[in-house]
């Protein structure tokens, strides 16, 4: 069973940065991607914003991201890290580590059933 452990969470002012990890602990994940979700206070639905392949470092934004987040990965150390600058308004919400496949398919959109493991969350606020 694969953990999923986020933290970075906090308090921002409106173009400011955070920087959000989530460590993986546990049996060998059966997938090769990491992203993370958003979710709205109030808004049931989750949107992927990031992703990368573990293996290769190919990374994937949501266009509401691209050019202000940047999501890397450490394998030796089971980590990945997003990277969040200029920080906005609509950005704030629970941001939730996975693990799953196809990140192609998830990040911009909803989750999808390529999603397997999932962190408990960590809260980002930005203030005006």
């Amino acid at each position: 069973q694969v953990q999923l452990e986020e933290s970075g969470g906090g308090s921002v002012q409106a173009g400011g940065s955070l920087t959000l990890s989530c460590a993986r602990s546990g049996s060998v994940t059966r997938r090769n991607s990491m992203g993370w979700f958003r979710q709205v206070p109030g808004n049931k639905v989750r949107e992927g914003v990031a992703a990368i392949d573990t293996r290769n470092g190919v990374t994937y934004y949501a266009d509401s991201v691209k050019g202000r987040f940047s999501i890397s990965r450490d394998n030796a150390e089971n980590t990945v890290t997003l990277e969040m600058n200029s920080l906005k308004p609509g950005d704030p919400g629970m941001y939730y580590c996975a693990t799953g496949g196809f990140p192609g398919l998830w990040v911009g959109s909803a989750p999808t059933a390529a999603l397997d493991e999932w962190g408990q969350g960590t809260l980002v606020i930005v203030s005006p």
